[in-house]
This record gives structure tokens, sequence and C-alpha cells, in this order.
């Protein structure tokens, strides 16, 4: 297991990290950057009114096959829509929705997250140690990451 992100402000991908740190050495991927070999568990935000980034969209149609849950930030602020592109990408390719979070979520965002990893990997003990991001600050793509 794996987790892949698709982060434009930076939030899903501080999110991606902090999760990465409680959960030593699971690999983070940028899907601008990586294509994941495996399962993975795919962390996105929402664009616009509620939709599913062109970018996920696309990496979706091509690797869709190794996903096996989705976590989706997105602002409290946008009501109905609030996080919403995790929604969409659950019903269209029928795996759970982790989560929402509010922009970069929280501890308790975190370590949910981690949990779910933690049992989809069978591993009932994660640890706190310090593993570090695989993944750079800038997006070959020009996002804001």
């Amino acid at each position: 297991m794996q987790i892949v992100f698709d982060s434009m402000t930076g939030n899903v991908r501080r999110f991606a990290a902090g999760v990465q740190l409680l959960l030593d050495g699971l690999p983070v991927h940028d899907l601008r950057r990586d294509v994941p070999a495996g399962e993975y568990l795919l962390m996105t935000y929402t664009f616009g009114t509620g939709g599913v980034p062109e970018t996920t969209a696309r990496f979706l149609a091509q690797q869709a096959g190794g996903l096996r849950g989705v976590v989706s930030s997105g602002s409290f602020h946008w009501g109905t829509n609030f996080a919403r592109a995790g929604e969409q990408i659950a019903a269209q390719y029928g795996v759970p929705l982790v989560a929402k979070i509010n922009k970069a979520g929280n501890a308790a965002d975190r370590e949910l997250v981690a949990s779910w990893l933690r049992t989809q990997m069978g591993t009932l003990h994660g640890s706190r140690t310090a593993a570090r991001p695989t993944h750079t600050a800038r997006s070959l793509y020009g996002t804001l990451d």
C-alpha cells in the first residue's frame, strides 16, 4: 500500500506527508510525477464547485487498477460541495471514501487515515518514528505546492 496525492495549493501534499510520518516508511507519490506500482490510497483536492481535478481524472483514467480508497480535501465554506471530489471518485470507482478533510486536515484526520491504512496493510501498530516525505516541494506542472 502507498499514498498517491494530487495537490494544487500544498494542503493535500502536507496532509499526505503528515500521514506518512505516522506510518514509518510508507511510500508517498505525487501523481503528477510518479506512476505508482500496486495498491494505493488516493488523496486529492476538490476543484471549482465540487469537481474532480483534471489531473486526478487523467491519472485515474490510466491508473485506477490500484485504487483502494480516496481522501478528499476542500473547505467547509463550500457547503454541500465540501470535498465532494472524493464522493464522486468513490462512487465512480467503487472504493471507500476514507475521509473528507478541511484544507490540510488536522491530527484527528491524519490518525483516522493512518488507522485505515494500517488495517489495509494488516498492521496493528504503526510507528511514529521519523519517516521523511519522499517528494519535493514544487510540482513539475507549475502548481503552487
